[in-house]
């Protein structure tokens, strides 16, 4: 008997799902797994009836309550995505707060507390001045090797060598096309070894002649604020204060006012937001 992939995971879920229900019949408390099997195969056994799609998600949100899984699930499985088969085709169920509640809050698996206090973050040892050339906004986030950030970017290359934004993990700086600003930056931390990004480094920062030959590669590409760059031969965006070196690895992004935009770098992948709010991967 020849299966699709679909129909092979519909019976890998409906194999879970059965497991689920002997064990809950011995009295056993479902885990995270077991649980999402059950009500995931609940809604597709609805859609499989008759039922339409907001029938089959109220018939799975009554299938556990909090009393009938491991304490901690309902803090870790928050909503259920299923894509089941209805009469009017597939259509992706989408069953929130599965259980009715009974979270742990605080004392949940793998819950945050707050601190004692907030953290100040490092010193900046570095402040540059960037000024955007694009005629698109760029980000640039934290622990992105600033030395790579977008070609378009104007700024003194060799001075964010090693660096990255001074800003909270997974946070981000926006430029504005045209616009300049100060920025501040302070050195990658651990072995100081950057993979990836626009492929400017591939090892380690400190090696002999690391630098240089980032830099000739900048060149070569055309970066901004190169001596040497194709299409606008030693542009910076201004002045700059250095005090060390660092940064270590995250994204570089670019945003479209109203369709997908990039630009040019030696192996970048720059991401273009439409401002329609869907994401568009342009490599480049």
């Amino acid at each position: 008997m020849q299966l699709t992939p679909t129909e092979r995971d519909r019976l890998l879920l409906f194999g879970a799902a059965e497991l689920a229900r002997a064990r809950r019949a011995r009295g056993r408390r479902l885990n995270v797994p077991e649980a999402t099997a059950l009500i995931a195969d609940t809604v597709c056994e609805a859609a499989r009836d008759g039922a339409r799609l907001a029938e089959a998600v109220a018939a799975a949100r009554k299938v556990l309550g909090p009393e009938d899984v491991l304490p901690g699930v309902p803090d870790v499985v928050t909503e259920i995505h299923v894509e089941a088969v209805f009469d009017d085709g597939s259509r992706l169920a989408v069953v929130g707060d599965p259980f009715g509640g009974g979270g742990l809050g605080a004392l949940a698996p793998g819950a945050v507390l707050p601190g004692a206090g907030e953290v100040p973050g490092p010193e900046p040892v570095c402040v540059l001045a960037v000024r955007n050339t694009a005629p698109v906004p760029i980000s640039v986030t934290s622990h992105f090797h600033f030395f790579e950030s977008n070609p378009r970017l104007a700024f003194d290359r060799a001075a964010a060598y090693g660096m990255r934004l001074a800003e909270p993990a997974g946070s981000s700086t926006r430029f504005a096309p045209g616009h300049s600003c100060a920025v501040a930056l302070v050195p990658i931390g651990g072995d100081r070894v950057v993979i990836g990004f626009a492929g400017l480094v591939d090892g380690p920062l400190d090696a002999p002649g690391a630098k240089e030959e980032a830099l000739r590669r900048a060149a070569a590409c055309g970066y901004l604020g190169v001596s040497g760059a194709t299409g606008g031969a030693s542009t910076t965006g201004g002045t700059s204060t250095t005090g060390g070196t660092g940064g270590t690895g995250a994204s570089d992004t670019t945003e479209a006012a109203g369709g997908a935009a990039a630009t040019g770098a030696a192996g970048t992948a720059n991401r273009s937001v439409a401002q329609d709010g869907h994401d568009q991967e342009a490599a480049q």
